[in-house]
């Protein structure tokens, strides 16, 4: 019977082998891969802002942030299954630095790129979405703004630990998505962790790179809007402690602690 599903220490080799494709597939082909992803993560964000514009009111902040967390999921599994680069993801290439499978530089290079990818779809898509004009139904607009807003009105330190506490999970995610051996498990793995970050209130980079501008592109229809909302703030207020809080997540929670444990922690005994 075939088997359903990788243990742990295979599937941070995995983990460790795919990152191997950093050092033959073309730059082009990784930028075409990081838009795709900032596309599929902005389904998510969008579907998650429409379904939480009212939930609340009828059903608690806490049930509406179940529906958002469970929505935007979609996001990753679009991202696992049909394949693209997410930048919060791809922390887990530091286990295949660590392993001396590809270089630091390698890794900085995929980072960079994917970063400007992922940045440059979901702008896009947010652009797309303020020009469909669909945020006029109901209260979705003036909630695209708001959450738009209190993110650019984190102290740099919060958004640097929820960052932190997002990729942890992002990062399990894409962990117990590659350990799955099925479409079925593939999505479950996806579902859980990323309902529970989202559900939480933690911050993910590319996932702000739609919110945020998506309510800029809309502001000028509400009045009275905080004047925090500013593209200055979304990069300097959230966009850059997120990122940081996202690296250090992924990068010492699951790809160095899993590293460690399953393969350099045995190198190290030798």
């Amino acid at each position: 019977m075939e088997k359903r599903f990788l243990t742990p220490a295979e599937t941070i080799g995995a983990i460790i082998a795919n990152g191997r494709r950093v050092l033959a597939q073309s730059l082009g082909r990784t930028f075409v891969l990081s838009l795709l992803a900032g596309f599929y993560i902005s389904f998510g964000a969008e579907l998650a802002t429409v379904v939480t514009s009212d939930a609340a009111a009828h059903l608690g902040s806490g049930v509406a942030r179940l529906l958002g967390g469970s929505v935007f999921s979609i996001g990753l599994m679009l991202v696992v299954i049909c394949g693209s680069e997410l930048f919060t993801g791809n922390s887990l290439l530091a286990s295949s630095v660590l392993d001396g499978e590809i270089s630091v530089g390698k890794m900085l290079e995929n980072w960079g790129l994917v970063i400007v990818g992922n940045l440059l779809g979901a702008i896009f898509f947010a652009w797309m979405m303020a020009e469909s004009r669909l945020w006029e139904n109901g209260n979705v607009g003036a909630h695209a703004v708001n959450i738009a807003t209190a993110k650019c009105n984190l102290p740099f330190e919060v958004a640097f630990l929820r960052g932190v506490l997002c990729n942890w999970l992002v990062c399990l995610a894409v962990f117990m998505a590659t350990a799955a051996r099925d479409i079925p498990g593939k999505i479950l793995a996806c579902y859980v962790p990323i309902m529970t970050f989202v559900a939480s209130g933690f911050e993910h980079s590319v996932a702000n790179m739609y919110f945020i501008p998506s309510g800029l592109l809309i502001k000028e229809a509400f009045p009275a809007i905080d004047p925090s909302l500013t593209w200055a703030n979304f990069l300097v207020a959230n966009l850059i402690p997120v990122t940081l809080g996202n690296i250090v997540g992924g990068v010492l929670f699951v790809a160095l602690a899993y590293w460690y444990v399953h393969s350099g922690g045995k190198k190290s005994e030798v």
